[in-house]
């Protein structure tokens, strides 16, 4: 079955489209292309959203603080890509404050490992000593990237991950970076909303440029 239009989706609670169907990769595949997302509890059927407003980052309008600036200049770690795709997924399904549970389960770690598998789910991560301390996932689809959710152990390393992200992404011509909802973390790198109607154009403009269907390797990586 196809998803119904995003204009039918509910206004409270925000962005609730459809519910039920499966995490195959094709139904993923559809969903992102079209501005959807699951989102849902253990156990639950599974729900579809596409929330208006929607938050965005441009790649162009990354902003970073002084102290992360200090952060990214220090070099006390390393960026890896695609290197510990479910680590990352299980970091970030981990409990946090305030929490008590996450959507973030068995089943949403098993069809995203299979987008991983098939080149479109990545994972980009900050090691320091050989250990992973932070980092984050999501999807990619022509030239937006979806992020889903990111992690860190220790101070500003998901951030430190993201900046990594997003300057790559600029290098490879990515027109906008997905963030969903909006939250205060993420509108201090520039991210901002705009309405489901904008979201949807800009969709359309950059989805359909061929697929990055490998294992990512940024610029600053040496070759295998």
């Amino acid at each position: 079955m196809p998803f119904p239009p995003l204009e039918a989706a509910l206004a409270k609670p925000n962005g609730l489209l459809a519910a039920g169907g499966d995490l195959s990769p094709q139904r993923l595949i559809e969903a992102y292309r079209c501005g959807i997302f699951p989102w849902f509890n253990a156990g639950e059927p599974i729900l579809w959203w596409s929330p208006d407003p929607r938050m965005v980052l441009l790649p162009g309008e990354l902003r970073i603080s002084r102290s992360l600036n200090k952060a990214l200049n220090k070099g006390n770690y390393e960026i890896r890509v695609d290197s510990a795709f479910s680590q990352v997924m299980q970091a970030c399904a981990a409990p946090r404050k305030g929490q008590s549970g996450t959507w973030i389960h068995p089943e949403m770690i098993s069809a995203y490992a299979v987008l991983h598998e098939i080149g479109l789910a990545h994972s980009v991560e900050t090691w320091v000593d050989g250990e992973l301390m932070g980092g984050l996932y999501g999807v990619s689809q022509g030239k937006v990237f979806f992020g889903e959710s990111m992690f860190s152990h220790i101070p500003d390393a998901s951030k430190i991950a993201f900046v990594h992200l997003v300057r790559q992404l600029q290098r490879w011509n990515f027109g906008m970076i997905d963030c969903q909802m909006k939250t205060a973390h993420l509108a201090s790198f520039g991210a901002r909303e705009i309405p489901r109607t904008e979201f949807s154009q800009r969709l359309r403009e950059l989805i359909d440029y061929p697929e990055r269907v490998e294992k990512w390797r940024f610029d600053h990586e040496p070759a295998e």
